[in-house]
């Protein structure tokens, strides 16, 4: 695999074509085609699933008349967003104003474009994947300053600053996550960070490392959720002290930009939680070589999604669980506490290299 060269077919695709060129075309549309259909293809499922989650920890049904059990309820919503008035107020930068949500839906496309769904199912191999995903990461940071900045709207920006403040903050403890994991693992190749978890389930970062492995998995949710601006680390938007948040004056299609952004973040975190610490899309093998034969007859998309989906449901019951806690608690739990514990994790993680406990 050569840097930047798609492999979402793969061979298939060039055995089938006489011209390289076009087999290239092809497997290029095909990786696009793919991410956006993950992408995309996923934010209705998740929209229900979130209202459904919700109401069952809450005691409630959730969506239920519109189709079986409220599944066309998502469906509903969306075509009232494409269809409604897309409305700025007087005194917006346009093109600021309108630049934000398009930042921001496209960022979270760049990192499902390198994740390995499968032996055989990634768009893009970088052998520098962890620092890129870092990286792109932050973009998410300028469409939040962005739209609070050009919406003309003193609680927008207020909740633009906040959220801007929150991301940087979270973004080190994320980065040093990250960083730990390449460590252990030897490489900052996703692709290779999952075959260094190769075996049985206990081989996976989290059971491996019994105690360094959980403590760093716990603080990868926790980050990840400042990260992805989810409840209760929702500072920047606090419907209850800045309405909607930084994107209060958004409506129609350009506020449905930002909400399907949440959606498809959510599924890039829970990837990478999978495949830092669950083994990627590698089979739970048991060690019993009955039970093994018929867990690899399941297709490794299928595991892949199974984790990715696990984590998203871990994500919902975080944030329907816990309160929100004041900006002061959130940027204090930060700096008073996950850092100074993010220092400690890769500092016993160089310990346990050093002495070999570590394969």
């Amino acid at each position: 695999m050569t840097f930047g060269e798609p492999n979402f077919i793969g061979d298939f695709v060039r055995e089938l074509s006489p011209w390289p060129e076009l087999a290239l075309a092809i497997n290029v549309l095909l990786a696009i085609v793919g991410v956006l259909a993950v992408g995309i293809g996923s934010a209705p499922i998740l929209i229900y699933m979130e209202r459904k989650v919700c109401a069952h920890v809450q005691c409630r049904l959730g969506p239920m008349r519109l189709g079986w059990h409220g599944t066309l309820q998502t469906i509903a919503d969306v075509t009232k967003l494409l269809f409604k008035e897309v409305f700025s107020p007087k005194g917006v930068d346009a093109i600021m104003y309108y630049l934000a949500p398009m930042i921001s839906l496209t960022t979270p496309f760049f990192i499902l474009a390198l994740i390995p769904f499968g032996e055989n199912w990634q768009v893009i191999n970088l052998s520098f994947a962890v620092p890129a995903i870092i990286a792109i990461n932050g973009l998410g940071l300028f469409a939040v300053l962005l739209g609070g900045w050009a919406s003309n709207n003193k609680y927008s920006l207020l909740s633009a600053l906040r959220g801007g403040a929150q991301m940087i903050s979270y973004e080190v403890s994320f980065a040093l996550i990250l960083l730990f994991v390449v460590m252990i693992s030897g490489s900052a190749s996703l692709n290779e960070i999952i075959a260094s978890q190769s075996g049985t389930v206990f081989d996976w970062w989290i059971f491996k490392l019994p105690v360094l492995g959980f403590v760093g998995f716990l603080m990868f949710m926790c980050v990840s959720t400042a990260e992805l601006n989810r409840a209760p680390f929702d500072i920047a938007e606090s419907e209850q002290e800045l309405t909607a948040g930084f994107h209060t004056e958004y409506t129609g299609t350009a506020f449905a930009m930002f909400y399907l952004t949440e959606y498809i973040n959510i599924i890039g975190a829970s990837a990478m939680g999978a495949i830092f610490f669950l083994g990627g899309w590698q089979a739970p093998l048991i060690g019993i070589e009955s039970v093994d034969k018929i867990l690899l007859m399941i297709p490794d998309v299928v595991w892949m999604f199974a984790k990715i989906y696990f984590l998203i449901w871990l994500y919902m019951m975080f944030r329907w669980t816990w309160i929100r806690p004041r900006i002061d608690q959130l940027m204090s739990f930060e700096w008073k506490f996950l850092l100074p514990l993010n220092l400690i994790l890769l500092a016993a993680g160089a310990i346990f290299i050093a002495v070999g406990w570590v394969l």
